[in-house]
């Protein structure tokens, strides 16, 4: 037996990593602004049905050995349907394919706009939403692009490769590699069994370090958009006020022009300008300013203005327009040493850990299952979220705008358990997962605090230059946000909570310490925060507690995995909430929002039941409990509206 990467996919992404690591010491170009329509910009939807083949072959390599991306997938071998966006896993009867590691490829045939292709002054872009977890893009055989992790987008500009045949239709080829190493995000190994006795030849397992199950694939919408040639890049938007006046302190990027003309307006709710400028960076001040406020907090929660960028530039061939609207929401952050501000207000975060994760469909990007969550998460109480363990979709933090739901930022920093998971080349591909996510979720109001890493072996020695450098870069890209990870290794011993802003705590007392002792909770949890705050004198957040419970299956005395048992649980942590959540403690996130699926274990009866709602979003007797609690710490600490002050008229 041995550890070591399959063969073949070793030495792809072999050959990648390097690609990787020489971009991971330059700074990212370019902004990666949220495509949106305007008079300036179309998009094209490639959502649906797309050709598919997992590469089957020993070494996972047959499809870059024979060249799959120079004709149509089709022709190259059989295909089978795959919609986009879902995880491949669970679209077909075949468990080779559900539990696939290595290399699958996606094709798809478009018609593009004769128009875009025709007018040389057009930028036609083709952004992918996630792929998980390494992808190679072709367009009509020629590469444009490589991305190393998932959960966040890239893009490339196919204008050159569209126009050197334009009556042929654009052959989109994408091949994802969802294999992890210890220098991936998160982390992983292969591990060969080569016992022959036991296993067949070329048996090898992927090993990961997280309690979810590996979907991978085409997780978000996959689109063409187009801009002018000369056009905004990018927008940074830092808001703040003082008394009733907003300020919005803004910076526009422009590229494809060496001189433009920019006029730059803010406009409310109701499409009336309350700002302008015509400089490309500045103030714009707002009376009687209408503050962003979290659900639950204020009468009008998750109120938006709309930043609109309007671009005039000339060459000497062609003048050009572009215009992007931006929603900006004006509030502020601050940390003390024991409360969290928004708005110079105290802010309590009662809220949920969730996953992006339902049937069928894996993690790919639903519409249903969205607004259906934060339909719950509205009955609940809830007011706040972590996106625990990876950065959810774009879309899903445009509703977390609108709706007023505040949002723990995360990496995919999950599973760093490995020692050399510390080294260069994984700090190095961190620090660039940093810059991506920050670049992609700057100016989204919800978001409040970034995490980088989810209980990672913090102990370690390695660790502490590990997170103070990864901490550090993260406050650089952005100053105006407090940084934490989420930990739960030993107070005393943990190398990097020195430099976080917020002490983020797991913790799962009478579940996996002292199993089925319910009476140890208050004395254990107790002690959890006054060590922590007692050595860091910072605000702490019960980022992880709870209990799996199957739906369903009851016992009274309470017994471990009965809803009885759950609901239990949740109240001893509450009680202890409550003292100190009047001292030091600042939030109470409960693990998990939904049950979930996981890898087969003899510890997970078909994925992780610690849900208050079932898989298919049905409640267990906890979210009863959950409910009556976030309700009642909403009408002690909110300003509501009478309609909020009963929740079961609702």
């Amino acid at each position: 037996m041995c550890t070591m990467c399959v063969p073949a996919v070793s030495a792809v992404l072999g050959a990648l990593c390097v690609w990787a690591m020489m971009d991971a010491v330059c700074p990212l170009s370019g902004g990666l602004l949220f495509p949106r329509e305007s008079s300036s910009r179309e998009l094209k939807e490639l959502s649906g049905r797309w050709d598919f083949r997992a590469d089957m072959s020993p070494n996972r390599n047959q499809g870059f050995d024979r060249a799959w991306y120079q004709s149509r997938l089709a022709e190259t071998g059989p295909v089978i349907d795959m919609p986009v966006p879902a995880s491949y896993n669970d679209i077909t009867q075949d468990p080779a394919l559900r539990d696939f590691i290595g290399w699958v490829w996606y094709e798809r045939e478009v018609v593009v706009p004769a128009r875009w292709v025709a007018d040389e002054g057009t930028r036609v872009v083709l952004r992918v939403g996630s792929a998980h977890y390494y992808s190679v893009v072709w367009v009509n055989g020629v590469k444009v692009t490589e991305h190393k992790g998932g959960h966040l987008p890239f893009e490339a500009d196919i204008g050159s490769v569209i126009r050197k045949d334009p009556t042929s239709p654009c052959r989109i080829t994408i091949a994802v590699n969802n294999t992890l190493t210890l220098d991936t995000l998160p982390p992983g190994n292969i591990q060969h069994m080569d016992d022959r006795t036991k296993y067949p030849k070329g048996f090898f397992v992927q090993n990961i370090y997280f309690d979810f199950f590996n979907y991978a694939g085409l997780h978000r919408p996959v689109l063409l958009y187009t801009t002018p040639k000369a056009y905004v890049d990018d927008i940074t938007v830092v808001t703040d006020f003082l008394d009733n006046t907003g300020l919005v302190k803004y910076a526009v990027s422009v590229q494809g022009a060496t001189s433009a003309t920019l006029k730059v307006t803010l406009l409310d709710k109701d499409r009336q300008s309350v700002a302008s400028s015509s400089e490309p960076s500045g103030v714009l001040k707002v009376v009687d300013v209408n503050l962003w406020w979290p659900f639950l907090m204020h009468e009008s929660p998750g109120y938006l203005y709309t930043l609109e960028v309007q671009l005039m530039a000339a060459d000497e061939r062609s003048t050009y327009e572009d215009v992007y609207s931006l929603p900006v929401g004006i509030r502020t952050v601050n940390v003390t040493s024991t409360k969290f501000l928004i708005n110079n207000k105290p802010f309590y975060f009662h809220g949920v850990n969730k996953h992006e994760d339902s049937d069928i469909r894996g993690k790919g990007l639903d519409w249903p299952l969205i607004i259906k969550d934060f339909n719950l998460l509205k009955w609940l109480g809830a007011n706040s979220f972590r996106t625990s363990h990876y950065p959810y979709a774009e879309e899903i933090l445009q509703m977390c705008d609108r709706h007023g739901i505040v949002v723990i930022d995360e990496c995919p920093g999950v599973g760093i358990k490995d020692i050399r998971s510390f080294r260069n080349a994984s700090l190095n591909h961190h620090l660039v997962v940093m810059d991506e996510l920050v670049r992609r979720d700057k100016n989204h109001p919800s978001v409040v605090m970034w995490s980088v890493a989810n209980e990672p072996a913090s102990e370690m020695p390695p660790a502490e230059f590990y997170f103070k450098t990864l901490i550090k870069h993260t406050k650089a890209l952005d100053p105006t946000r407090p940084v934490t990870y989420i930990t739960d290794s030993n107070y005393a011993r943990d190398k990097g909570a020195p430099y976080v802003d917020v002490i983020c705590v797991n913790s799962y007392f009478s579940w996996y310490h002292d199993p089925g002792h319910l009476e140890v909770i208050s004395i254990q949890l107790n002690t959890q925060f006054e060590n922590w705050y007692g050595k860091y004198q910072k605000p702490i957040i019960q980022s992880e507690y709870g209990a799996d419970a199957v739906p369903g299956l009851h016992s009274d005395p309470p017994m471990m995995f009965t809803e009885e048992y759950q609901k239990v649980v949740l109240q001893n942590y509450h009680d202890v909430f409550d003292q100190k959540r009047r001292q030091y403690v600042v939030g109470e996130l409960i693990w998990n929002f939904a049950d979930f699926m996981t890898a087969q274990g003899i510890t997970r009866v078909v994925g992780n039941k610690k849900g208050v709602f079932t898989r298919q979003r049905q409640p267990k007797a906890a979210a009863f409990i959950l409910r009556q609690r976030y309700w009642s710490l909403a009408n002690e600490t909110g300003r509501l509206p009478p309609w909020a002050k009963y929740p079961c008229s609702l």
